[in-house]
């Protein structure tokens, strides 16, 4: 068994652990919070025997070895370096660090303690995702890349109504881009690597964040634009278009429905069946590579992650989002 601790109590944590359950090697037995009061309820609601309320006391303990990150992105990079510093294997949600300089300090934390460090971007890892690349050929030469994520937030609700949630505070290193861009920019990376250029608008709130956005990229001989917003609802599709026909992904962070669209009106459903839990597909990748003795993911790899990472860098630059992580 990998014993697990978690290091965060909301939303995504629960989900985390619903789909890791389906891992016969997954257990949890540790269960980080700020407040003991919260790491005790949420460890008797999962089954947890340990809890800490200091990152680096659980690292040490013994009990571990693994940790699931999901604290507001601004703690990442110190929780991820406080844990790979005393060995134990780091899965840390998406946006993986506030930022580039950040993420170098945890892969070289990895990299010197020998552990793993993965990305946990669940979409890349997903069957569709696999399919997307496996038949990139069938539409010949990739002309344009679309990716699309609009997606209202109940909490610009709130917002608007004075009450500004963690969500909108650029303490958290939060917005727009790092909540839900990166789920176009890093499949993009994966599929075609680092572009030669990037142009980035967006929509600043007062609060300091973002509240949508758009990234022009540029290629050799291709293009991609990434669209991406808390403040407004699509339902487009996302596409890569070729020479020979477009692949059309019903949802770039989740990739179920996909079909290949050919130029002369034939179409291909090229869909996989997928785990309704789809976050249990990074759970067994980043399981299995601790098994194999793996420090990194030929995925959600280090250079993946940090490509990413310096494209939202440049992008938020260009936009004036700047978060206090970015001044330490």
């Amino acid at each position: 068994m990998i014993r697990f601790g978690i290091i965060g109590t909301n939303w995504i944590t629960e989900a985390f652990l619903d789909a890791a359950r389906e891992a016969e090697d997954f257990s949890l037995t540790a269960v980080y919070s700020r407040s003991e009061e919260t790491a005790r309820a949420f460890a008797a609601k999962h089954g947890a025997i340990h809890i800490f309320t200091d990152v680096e006391a659980m690292a040490a303990s013994g009990e571990v070895d693994a940790v699931y990150i999901a604290s507001p992105n601004s703690f990442h990079a110190r929780h991820a370096i406080a844990c790979m510093n005393k060995g134990v294997h780091v899965l840390c949600e998406k946006p993986i660090a506030s930022n580039a300089r950040e993420l170098r300090q945890m892969i070289e934390a990895a990299k010197e303690n020998g552990v793993l460090l993965m990305e946990a971007l669940k979409s890349t890892l997903l069957p569709g995702f696999r399919a997307i690349g496996e038949s990139l050929p069938k539409i010949g030469t990739v002309r344009r890349y679309f990716a699309n994520y609009c997606q209202y937030s109940s909490r610009y609700d709130a917002y608007k109504a004075g009450n500004v949630l963690n969500a909108f505070k650029p303490e958290f290193s939060n917005g727009a881009l790092m909540d839900l861009g990166v789920y176009g920019v890093y499949p993009l990376v994966a599929l075609f690597g680092r572009p030669d250029a990037v142009k980035a608008t967006g929509v600043m709130l007062e609060s300091g964040v973002d509240g949508e956005g758009s990234i022009v990229l540029q290629y050799p001989s291709m293009d991609a634009v990434i669209m991406y917003s808390k403040i407004t609802h699509s339902s487009l599709p996302s596409e890569i278009q070729g020479e020979k026909g477009s692949i059309v992904i019903d949802k770039i962070s989740e990739p179920s429905l996909v079909e290949i669209q050919y130029r002369g009106a034939e179409s291909e459903t090229i869909s996989q069946p997928t785990d309704d839990k789809t976050m249990y597909y990074e759970v067994r990748e980043f399981i299995n590579l601790i098994r194999l003795g793996r420090t990194e993911s030929e995925v959600n790899s280090f250079a993946n992650s940090l490509i990413t990472m310096e494209i939202m860098d440049e992008a938020r630059k260009q936009i004036g989002l700047v978060y206090p992580a970015d001044r330490e």
